[in-house]
């Protein structure tokens, strides 16, 4: 399941993002790429620990944790603290398969939990790069994602995905995962189209009818029963 979210980030947020990326030194993207990822693996990325990257990942999670949209989507359990990408001409990202456990850095420790959901949230505008998108392989074929700036992608973390040749400009990005309480691809998207016919049943009928309050008992008896919680 492709899920496009549109206006995760305001233009005011964007431009906190692109101002304070602008200073960052950026280190190999290979330091957080798996043995196979890492042969493939051609691009930028900001230090993890990096002040700026913290502050603007709790910018992006605070942002996520308030969009209806991603959490319909996504059903987080835990969030992976985002971290920051950049693809200058000729730098690419072949394909590969994302890591299926990840460890978090945390006040408390280190945290292992597993990659479900894999984001992508684009920070540069279309226009101002050619190539560089994000193609993700699926039972239907390759789909090529080019979002606008502040627009994010969530696709299950399992998918061979690559990102194509950047041949002008610069791509920059935040990417992170989430561990889900569902963990099937195939269970959340069927609790996606149900809480989303949920929403527009009962704007037209409002939220006491009968047919609503039904449908409500049955999208929370499924995650019920399919949540790992």
């Amino acid at each position: 399941m492709l899920i496009q979210i549109e206006g995760v980030l305001t233009p005011d947020q964007l431009a906190q993002c692109r101002q304070a990326l602008q200073g960052q030194d950026w280190v190999d993207g290979r330091v957080t790429a798996g043995e196979q990822s890492a042969r493939a693996k051609h691009n930028l990325q900001v230090p993890e620990d990096a002040p700026a990257a913290r502050e603007l990942g709790d910018l992006i999670l605070t942002a996520l944790g308030r969009n209806p949209r991603f959490v319909s989507a996504a059903l987080p359990l835990r969030v992976f603290p985002p971290l920051f990408n950049r693809y200058d001409q000729g730098m690419a990202f072949g394909t590969h398969v994302d890591n299926a456990i990840r460890f978090a850095k945390t006040s408390g420790g280190p945290v292992r939990f597993r990659t479900d959901v894999s984001a992508t949230l684009f920070l540069t505008d279309p226009a101002d790069y050619d190539g560089g998108e994000l193609i993700v392989e699926d039972a239907y074929g390759e789909h090529a994602v080019k979002l606008p700036a502040g627009d994010m992608i969530l696709y299950p973390a399992t998918s061979l995905h690559r990102v194509a040749p950047i041949t002008r400009g610069s791509r920059w990005a935040a990417f992170f995962w989430a561990q889900s309480m569902v963990r099937a691809d195939a269970q959340r998207s069927l609790l996606f189209d149900l809480d989303n016919a949920i929403q527009d049943l009962s704007v037209k009928v409002g939220q006491d009818d009968p047919a609503v309050v039904s449908l409500t008992g049955t999208y929370n008896n499924l995650l019920r029963m399919w949540s790992e919680v």
